[in-house]
């Protein structure tokens, strides 16, 4: 790859550290597009051996990519996201994929898609391990930092996008536990 592309990809990218989320770390900081990026790769990794019909590597490029798409718009809490705002990074992704060089392009055009459809054993985990990490970052920061939304959303957001397995749908009941007592805390 030419250098000076290097250079301007990892430009791009380095947006992701300075992009917020809703989210707020253990130590009351807002977390970063990238932080959740990275720490959804790790979630990823150690649940390989849950998974051993999967493509690890792929579900976890899928985690490191994911939310590419807030480098150019920013994050918007799901809670808050528009189908426009959706078409918006969308448009702007692509867009952004189309501009790499081959087979760059091509590879990460397929991965989207893949991720889109959510028809493939990898797409299901990587959206199922994307919930749980929104969910398991809240239960981390302090309750002060909810809004009063997430009281309730915070229960059964993800339910439908573990369903597929039943180690995750185990997951999910002892995120849940630990949600409600943070909540009766």
């Amino acid at each position: 790859m030419d250098t000076r592309k290097l250079i301007e990809i990892l430009g791009t990218a380095e947006s992701l550290k300075n992009n917020t989320r809703h989210s707020w770390t253990s130590n009351g900081r807002h977390e970063s597009v990238a932080e959740h990026s990275w720490r959804l790769a790790l979630f990823a990794y150690f649940l390989k051996d849950e998974f051993p019909e999967a493509d690890m590597d792929k579900v976890i490029k899928m985690c490191i990519f994911h939310d590419m798409g807030e480098a150019f718009t920013g994050d918007i809490p799901s809670f808050h996201k528009t189908a426009q705002d959706e078409e918006e990074e969308s448009r702007q992704l692509y867009n952004w994929v189309d501009s790499l060089p081959t087979p760059y392009n091509k590879e990460l055009r397929a991965l989207y898609e893949e991720m889109d459809a959510l028809e493939t054993l990898e797409a299901k985990i990587y959206k199922a391990l994307d919930k749980l990490e929104v969910i398991i970052q809240h239960n981390e920061a302090d309750l002060s930092t909810w809004i009063p939304l997430e009281y309730t959303t915070n229960l059964d957001y993800g339910n439908g996008n573990v369903a597929f397995s039943e180690y995750l749908t185990k997951l999910r009941k002892d995120v849940y536990n630990d949600t409600v007592q943070k909540i009766n805390k």
